[in-house]
């Protein structure tokens, strides 16, 4: 027989997971969730190098988890680990390498059309990354250059001369730990960062004063090009040449795919909701990354995922 689930959810990342552990915990008894990748927490596994420190509390600021989930600060391999452990679990169906084409209400029920097949649930969750489409540069980068300009730190080695470029949390952990093993700069276009949390603040700090990361603020890039194999870098006050360069200028909401979802999106192109993380659409949420304007928080999409699975329930007919 065809099975009707009371939960689907599109997305293995934080938010998914807390959405599968908290629907199950508070009694929700049949639940999909479904990731497009071959394994669960794809963006923890591509764009964190390894041995990242992952902390519970997110911009320095305590984040009170409010579900049956205890995160807990980790680095990125204890955090799979945790993960693996909540999703080993017979009552929550997981399928992997499945991609989700559209999200359909038909009357009361969502049909969800994936590559596997079509599933059908009372109450669907999109919780998807904007890392799966990192923002590049307004400049070109030459197709000569694909190999020595990367979005993430897959193909960094040791010895290298790098430049990360971007202001955020993640450009100061890249710059941070490929100094160790590199000689690293860190350009960020505005004179100051200010969107690091305070633990990052002081780290990189603290690196720039010993000399270990280069820190060039207040400069923005015109363009890069190929020079002998290495990468030109054409700064606003000179250019300067690196065997890599790596943006960390953070992701895009994916449009289309929301679109498809039946999501409604804001001017900017963000999905509506409300406090209960519901959409314009009964019974169809968002959680995880795509909440977040800017920046998110492993622990806070946790949340969202017991927040709206206690809607749900609230809300049952």
């Amino acid at each position: 027989m065809e099975t009707l689930y009371d939960l689907i959810i599109v997305g293995g990342g934080p938010g998914g997971i807390g959405a599968a552990v908290e629907a199950k915990m508070l009694g929700l008894s049949k639940i999909l969730m479904i990731e497009k990748s071959e394994n669960h927490s794809h963006t923890i596994r591509k764009f964190y190098k390894d041995n990242k420190r992952v902390d519970k509390d997110w911009q320095g600021q305590a984040v009170e988890l409010e579900g049956n989930i205890a995160f807990i600060d980790g680095t990125k391999e204890s955090t799979l680990d945790y993960f693996d452990s909540l999703l080993d679990d017979e009552l929550i169906d997981t399928r992997f390498n499945c991609t989700v084409d559209k999200v359909e209400k038909i009357e009361d029920i969502f049909h969800v059309t994936t590559s596997c097949g079509i599933d059908k649930a009372k109450n669907v969750i999109v919780s998807i990354g904007r890392m799966g489409k990192p923002n590049k540069p307004s400049y070109k980068i030459p197709p000569s250059l694909k190999q020595k300009v990367n979005f993430n730190l897959d193909k960094c080695g040791n010895d290298e001369k790098i430049l990360v470029v971007g202001g955020g949390d993640s450009a100061v952990e890249y710059a941070c730990e490929l100094s160790k093993t590199n000689q690293v700069t860190l350009n960020y276009r505005k004179e100051t960062l200010t969107r690091p949390n305070p633990t990052n603040q002081a780290m990189i700090a603290s690196y720039a004063q010993n000399g270990d990361v280069i820190v060039k603020l207040g400069v923005d890039i015109k363009e890069i090009e190929a020079e002998h194999g290495s990468v030109k870098v054409d700064f606003e006050d000179g250019s300067e040449v690196y065997d890599r360069v790596i943006y960390a200028i953070g992701g895009t909401t994916p449009k289309d795919f929301l679109k498809s979802c039946g999501i409604t999106l804001d001017e900017k192109g963000e999905p509506i909701f409300d406090e209960y993380y519901e959409t314009d659409t009964k019974g169809l949420y968002v959680a995880g990354d795509i909440v977040f304007q800017s920046g998110g928080s492993i622990a806070i999409a946790l949340n969202h995922g017991y927040r709206i699975v206690k809607h749900i329930l609230e809300n049952r007919v």
